[in-house]
């Protein structure tokens, strides 16, 4: 496994980043991933992860409300896990009481009730990076930084970061809490890979100037970038939400089938390929890989030790078109 620095902090994390929202209670009455692993089908993919190396973990509140926490904070205790050597992550923002008062968002009374809920389902006294899932329209950023500010001085979290926003904003909550002497973000959490690469205009610059680290979620476009365009799989079949987030299918063919020619080359799965592409960039700190099986992660891996041409780098970006915003900027 390769570590590298979490952007301008002294953590190391392993290269690749296991993505827990496959971890979870399955059924579509607990969540909006009804495909996710419970404990014992969990249990195998965490194994793996430990035995490649990879010392980091992501994942959220809402995820299966609240089960993915529960699974993962057990798999770390079951494996008995130094907690000084792992980097444990989750977020804050998407309501765990839908239709409720104050049910969600990134106000100060749900931050910190929040960060409490996830502690205590994780079964963990401190998170190493505590997340806003998204920026909240509805609450000042002098709010939401000064709270997160005061989480980390609770010693609840160790550092703070930020996914799915416009560069403007994500620069403007930062700028907020150098002038009040808060926490800054480290991270950003952002949707990048081959199908979508609207962040390489402005949040991509911005975070390599700033030294913030890049942790991408979905590096395979929800598996779209994992295996031949129609291909279904299990998953798939029942996903309800990669078709929100991904809507623009006639682009896209282009690109992936550009992905399995090169992947045809120079005999690499096309899941490789793509993480390889990924981890070209300067930029990037970690992919965020989900995982419902040992070998998937097993092949991610892998992909640390591919090293693609220019050439192919040059056929893989090709076919690709600007996109509209997506991600619930």
């Amino acid at each position: 496994m390769q570590y590298v620095k979490l952007g301008n902090t002294g953590v190391d994390v392993s290269r690749i980043c296991l993505g827990c929202m496959s971890f979870g209670k399955p059924g579509k009455e607990n969540g909006v991933f009804p495909w996710a692993k419970d404990y014992d089908d969990a249990k195998p993919i965490f194994k793996k992860a430990v035995d490649l190396g990879i010392n980091y973990f992501d994942t959220a509140n809402v995820y299966q409300m609240g089960t993915s926490e529960e699974i993962t904070g057990r798999l770390i205790k079951d494996f008995g896990l130094n907690r000084d050597e792992i980097v444990v992550a989750t977020k804050v923002h998407f309501d765990m009481r839908p239709g409720r008062p104050n049910g969600g968002g990134s106000s100060r009374k749900n931050i910190m009730a929040e960060i409490d809920h996830s502690l205590k389902r994780l079964g963990l006294d401190y998170v190493d990076l505590y997340q806003i899932h998204r920026l909240d329209h509805n609450t000042p950023m002098e709010e939401i930084m000064e709270a997160l500010h005061d989480v980390v001085k609770a010693g609840k979290a160790r550092y703070i970061g930020a996914s799915t926003m416009f560069a403007w904003e994500f620069e403007r909550l930062n700028n907020i809490a150098e002038k009040h002497g808060w926490t800054k973000f480290v991270s950003m959490q952002n949707q990048y890979n081959l199908i979508y690469r609207e962040e390489e205009r402005e949040m991509m610059p911005l975070c390599q100037d700033r030294k913030i680290a890049v942790v991408p979620w979905s590096p395979l476009a929800g598996g779209r970038c994992a295996r031949p365009w129609g291909v279904q799989t299990e998953r798939s079949k029942i996903d309800d939400v990669s078709p929100m987030v991904w809507t623009t299918p006639e682009q896209d063919k282009k690109v992936v089938d550009a992905l399995q020619e090169v992947s045809k080359k120079n005999g690499n799965s096309m899941a490789q390929n793509a993480l390889a592409w990924m981890l070209s960039k300067p930029y990037v700190t970690a992919p965020i890989v989900g995982s419902t099986s040992p070998k998937h992660l097993e092949e991610a891996v892998k992909a640390l030790d591919i090293k693609l041409s220019d050439e192919e780098i040059k056929a893989l970006e090709a076919p690709y078109v600007p996109h509209i915003k997506t991600g619930a900027f």
